[in-house]
């Protein structure tokens, strides 16, 4: 899924206007924000079945499934998704792939050495290239080809259709070093994420001119330089086919052929099951059925416990036998027609779950968080004040425990946005917000106007507005000046405040004693109140998104054609992976007859349209204790996908509105087809709460600025966002991206990191609740493939494990 969904011309358009100097869509690595220098929490490791290239056999295919055919094989456009990414990484250089710990490290079949050699009076890096590393059409890896991407990808040529320029804009000049396989870079301004450009490193014939660079790349790469070349692209089989790379100098790639193939997450079981692929993602549904498979294989032909027909006890067993061969010929001709029916599903689920056994379920954590999206830009979450109180209402351990509690992995909240547990500098900044306090949180709704009889007030003239509106400042500011990068009064964490809101705490308690004798006083006018409430309920639905009614869109939401239909820049390289996180947790479902599957029906929200007649009218807002102002219920709408891939998300999204319900906030659950999910409402602003994740990398200052910038208006009038759907940003938070991208120093760098996520919890636009789990099937007689966790994969270790490896004269599929 391209999550931007603009057209080429449009992303041409708006990278001209915003120069795209932070275009990256990636999250970061390397940064933390608490007090000192803790030890970092070891991530899961990864799980890949390793073994040694000398125990793999060689030859034979493997499957590998993919949601669908790449967009593009070029990286840097757009459109590039996630199979772009698997495709490319086995095909192309990457200088500095992320190991295990996710950190970026030098890949020795390319480079022999690559340094800062100068820092005054400008940066030089230099590149020393691998003597044999060669293109599959026998021409040395070397300056022309560096030169030719850095021209494409610096944006000084329109052009060229690219997605980012980020580190690129910043290089002066690139030369040839002392021979043909030195490559000396000198940058204009210092860059400390050097490393993370150059990577995938294309051929000069396909960056050195925008034909072959914007249409060429997309369909086929004639030249690449990695263990496997394209063989070929089957639409109709939906596959990608790599063979095995002659010219490659490296270790020799164990498999003959490597097939992605394209299979709906929703068709993974069945893909499995008739041999269609060997590796695939799957859901924990499909990894509870492999391991209840793998427990049943000593079952010595005893029937399931569980499948079709296993929860039908015997007394009931028994009635439908008697039925079947009864007198009521009508009866018993149903009743042997469902049991015929019953045994042909049960005879299936017993073959699939027999073919299931030769599966095994890797599990890891993947290089990704999940996050509640607190959309600031206009309604009650433009008030910094409300988005503190809903995040200070989250029990954020409890919500981890709920998804990897049940796949036996490590259920801690995460505790910053630009690394992840067990990357170098992971520290958790979450202190800068507060820890879940109920009370806090309903003194922060007060100072903001919101009481629980405000849903029942008129409207008054007066505006409550977050402290920095009422100063001028930006909505979500964190405290910083924004001219002098000055620390201003903190938002979370300094003693000053946490007295003001203990004072807040007490003045709301006593507010409240008092609403509720006026709500006393109020009892006998409840006929009244309701009348009021439905009275007022047209201006509060103004502008409520609802699925099918495209054509009327929010009030404060970009028109949905022209350069305003998504307020933000097109995604970078890293989009793959930002890509497959999304499809991953709202995947695309359709019916048989191809229509949109049904969409769960939710209280208080409609799931796709307004409730159906004689739907009871829900009880008035100050009969639920929800807070209001000026005769309006603080009520969020809180966006959701609809799809069976995303029943995690939604079980969270239900235990979030429970939360915010204790303290008073309402949220009308509105669940959108997976497909029009992020392009229709989270990149268009469409939302007020709503899940989805970013990706780590390595490079926090480079990939994470254009996630957290703070938005600019654009020339005609929208909001340009980049990558921050939140619309939530301070000057500060940006001056300090810039401060450290442009620190070559690790350390200091990693500080700065940690004073930007410190800022980044106070504005709360952003709330990381969990690492997102990473499952897949994997032919268990497959060895060095798996949850691969950070790493990127080495797939020229790959393959099925040799018959003195596995222990059986079986091992070798295919």
């Amino acid at each position: 899924m391209s999550h931007v969904g603009v057209p080429r011309g449009t992303v041409r358009k708006r990278r001209t206007l915003a120069l795209l100097t932070t275009g990256v869509l990636t999250i970061p690595v390397l940064a933390g924000c608490s007090s000192g220098d803790e030890e970092a929490p070891r991530g899961v490791a990864q799980d890949i079945a390793p073994t040694a290239r000398q125990a793999v056999a060689d030859g034979s295919t493997v499957n590998w499934a993919i949601d669908a055919l790449p967009a593009t094989f070029n990286a840097f456009q757009a459109d590039a998704d996630s199979a772009t990414t698997r495709v490319t990484e086995a095909l192309l250089p990457t200088l500095f792939p992320m190991d295990k710990a996710g950190q970026p490290r030098l890949n020795p079949d390319y480079l022999e050495s690559a340094k800062v050699i100068e820092r005054e009076p400008k940066q030089v890096v230099l590149y020393k290239l691998n003597q044999q590393a060669v293109w599959s059409d026998g021409r040395e890896i070397g300056a022309p080809d560096f030169v030719a991407q850095w021209r494409a990808l610096r944006g000084k040529d329109s052009a060229f259709w690219t997605a980012r320029n980020s580190g690129y804009e910043r290089i002066e000049k690139i030369e040839r070093g002392a021979d043909d396989l030195q490559v000396r870079v000198t940058f204009s301004k210092p860059y400390g994420d050097w490393r993370s450009l150059f990577s995938p490193l294309y051929p000069k014939e396909i960056t050195g001119s925008p034909e072959t660079f914007n249409d060429g790349a997309r369909t086929t790469l004639k030249n690449t330089a990695g263990p496997f070349v394209l063989r070929g692209v089957s639409k109709a089989d939906g596959t990608v086919t790599l063979a095995r790379n002659p010219r490659w100098w490296g270790d020799k790639a164990k498999l003959d052929t490597l097939v992605f193939r394209a299979v709906a997450p929703k068709d993974r079981t069945k893909a499995l099951t008739d041999g269609t692929v060997d590796v695939a993602d799957v859901d924990p549904s499909t990894a509870d059925r492999i391991t209840l498979a793998r427990r049943d294989r000593g079952g010595n032909g005893q029937p399931l416990t569980h499948g079709p027909g296993a929860d039908v006890s015997p007394a009931a067993a028994l009635y439908s036998y008697a039925v079947a061969h009864g007198s009521d010929e009508k009866a018993a001709e149903a009743e042997q027609a469902a049991r015929a029916k019953n045994r042909k599903a049960v005879l299936a689920y017993a073959a699939e779950q027999k073919a299931l056994r030769d599966f095994a379920v890797r599990k890891s954590l993947e290089p990704a968080y999940t996050q509640l999206a607190l959309n600031g830009e206009s309604g009650p979450l433009a008030d910094d004040r409300v988005r503190r109180a809903v995040a200070r209402a989250l029990d954020r351990e409890e919500l981890a425990r709920t998804v990897l509690g049940p796949l036996g992995l490590p259920a801690k909240p995460l505790g910053s946005h630009l690394a992840l547990a067990g990357q170098p500098g992971y520290a958790d900044g979450s202190g800068a917000l507060g820890e879940q306090n109920e009370k806090e949180a309903r003194a922060l709704l007060a100072d903001a106007g919101w009481t629980r009889g405000g849903a029942l007030q008129q409207p008054k003239d007066t505006k409550a507005g977050s402290e920095a509106e009422k100063k001028g400042g930006t909505a979500g500011e964190d405290g910083a000046d924004a001219d002098t990068g000055e620390e201003k009064k903190s938002t979370g964490g300094a003693e000053k405040e946490e007295n003001a809101e203990k004072k807040d705490a007490e003045k709301t308690d006593k507010d409240a004693e008092k609403t509720d004798k006026d709500a006393e006083k109020d009892e006998g006018k409840a006929d009244k109140a309701s009348r009021d409430e439905e009275d007022s309920a047209a201006s509060r639905d103004e502008g409520l998104y609802i699925v099918g009614e495209d054509d009327k869109p929010a009030a404060h939401a970009p028109a949905a054609t022209g350069t305003s239909a998504v307020p933000a820049l097109a995604p970078a390289r890293h989009a793959a992976f930002q890509s497959a996180a999304l499809l991953r947790q709202a995947a695309a479902v359709l019916g048989e007859d191809g229509a949109v599957a049904a969409q769960d029906k939710q209280p208080g929200g409609a799931a796709g349209a307004y409730a159906p007649a004689g739907t009871p009218a829900p009880a008035p807002a100050a009969a639920k204790g929800q807070l209001g102002k000026d005769g309006k219920a603080l009520t969020l709408r809180f966006v959701l996908p609809s799809g069976p891939g995303s029943q995690s998300l939604r079980t969270v999204g239900d235990k979030i509105a429970a939360m915010l319900e204790k303290i008073g906030i309402g949220t009308e659950i509105t669940k959108v087809p997976d497909e029009s999910y992020f392009k229709d409402h989270i990149a268009s602003g469409v939302y007020d709460l709503a899940l989805y994740s970013w990706p780590a990398s390595a490079y926090p200052a480079t990939d994470g600025r254009p996630i957290y910038a703070k938005p600019e208006p654009a020339t005609d009038g929208s909001l340009l966002v980049e990558q921050n759907y939140t619309r939530v940003g301070t000057d500060h938070i940006d001056q300090l991206f810039d401060r450290a991208a442009g620190e070559l120093d690790e350390k200091a760098a990693r500080d700065l990191m940690k004073q930007a996520d410190a800022r980044i919890w106070a504005a709360a636009g952003s709330i990381p609740l969990y690492q997102r789990p990473q499952l897949v099937a994997v032919d268990k007689k497959l060895a060095n493939v798996g949850a691969f966790g950070f790493a990127a994969p080495r797939y020229q270790d790959i393959g099925f494990k040799n018959r003195q490896a596995a222990g059986s004269s079986a091992d070798r599929k295919k």
